[in-house]
């Protein structure tokens, strides 16, 4: 929710913003976006109202939202039957969930009958289809695997039978779906699964959503990470853009002052669940500095051994467990600083409402705002 980390992705190519919410959306469209998927469900009356305005005070603005029930689409018909000026149609994606997941149709059956009520409707406009398997992700190889191509086969044979059926009511047909965790099996099963290309009568385009790239982590992500560098280094892609040269990079810290040193192998940090994210695991000592450092030069690597065990509202626990296999025992001292890795970028941004940006000798080059 960073209007210069927008600008910034639009203007290296990307072909629009995912948001969460139509207040979200409304701060995308201000940062220059054209294109938005809200991938969530837009039920509340004020919310389509508010849809509506944005789409007449810009003409040409695309952003479809997910539908996954009868009974979000008879709130929107009620809307549009209720509404003063009626909308068109908004643009929708027929969103496809997994038993005991979050939204989404249950079943191929379900989602099928869903798109035809919304083909009959003249409230909405069918666009495509969305999903989402990041929270399904386990970091082994195989199972993974066949979590995608499961997936997105079922999404595929619905786009093809919604084709034959004449049910879409757009040019383009949008198949969109992608967590953070497995994007490199994701990406090319948008458009062909098990060597069968998705083809059908009307253009298809396939979305990856994949927000955490844009930081990365050094923790959950960073693990899965590592496995998709792999796979893609085994297909020979390691040069290719998806696989980044050395793979996706950490790039954001929290950097914290030891403030007191009360026991021995015990420092704690002024920072904690008020200014990290924790998750998706506590976050890892990666770099340090001694209080009277001056300079970049004098940052340093955090020894194996430091580790945050605990947070409270404003502190960390680091502690330093020297071991024979880590010659560096030096203890911590008060007015050191200590930058943090973390896990999972989103709930870390959040937190803050101004961030610096830096080169690799941590000179500020940049700056950014958040909008939560």
């Amino acid at each position: 929710m960073s209007p210069e980390l927008f600008r910034a992705q639009l203007d290296a190519g990307a072909w629009g913003l995912t948001v969460a919410s139509v207040g979200q959306l409304a701060l995308a469209v201000e940062a220059g976006a054209g294109r938005a998927v809200i991938a969530n469900q837009v039920v509340l009356e004020h919310d389509l109202a508010w849809l509506e305005r944005l789409m007449a005070d810009h003409p040409g603005l695309q952003a479809p939202f997910l539908v996954d029930s009868l009974q979000q689409l008879k709130a929107i018909e009620h809307f549009a039957a209720e509404h003063a000026h009626p909308t068109d149609g908004f643009e929708v994606l027929v969103e496809l969930g997994l038993s005991g997941g979050r939204t989404g149709c249950r079943s191929d059956d379900m989602a099928l009958a869903l798109a035809r009520a919304i083909h009959n409707s003249p409230s909405v406009r069918l666009t495509g289809f969305e999903c989402y398997e990041g929270l399904w992700a386990t970091g082994a190889d195989a199972p993974d695997t066949v979590l995608v191509e499961q997936l997105m086969q079922r999404v595929h044979n619905l786009a093809r039978r919604c084709d034959a059926e004449n049910l879409f009511q757009a040019p383009e047909v949008l198949l969109t779906a992608g967590g953070s965790a497995v994007f490199d099996l994701v990406a090319p099963a948008l458009r062909s699964v098990a060597g069968q290309p998705l083809v059908l009568s009307r253009a298809v385009r396939g979305l990856l959503r994949s927000g955490c790239y844009i930081t990365h982590d050094h923790g959950f992500y960073k693990r899965l990470g590592t496995l998709a560098d792999r796979r893609l280094a085994q297909l020979g892609l390691n040069g290719h853009p998806w696989g980044c040269g050395n793979g996706l990079q950490s790039a954001l810290e929290v950097w914290a002052v030891v403030q007191s040193c009360p026991e021995p192998g015990l420092a704690i940090l002024n920072a904690g669940k008020r200014d990290v994210s924790f998750d998706m695991g506590l976050p890892t000592p990666v770099r340090w500095c001694p209080a009277k450092a001056r300079c970049a030069t004098e940052v340093q690597k955090a020894p194996s051994h430091w580790s945050i065990t605990a947070l409270n509202d404003q502190h960390a626990y680091l502690r330093v467990n020297p071991n024979e296999s880590s010659p560096d025992t030096r203890d911590l001292q008060v007015g050191d600083r200590v930058a943090m890795g973390i896990s999972h970028p989103c709930t870390t941004f959040d937190k803050w409402r101004w961030m610096p940006c830096v080169n690799d000798k941590l000179d500020i080059v940049g700056t950014i705002t958040t909008r939560f």
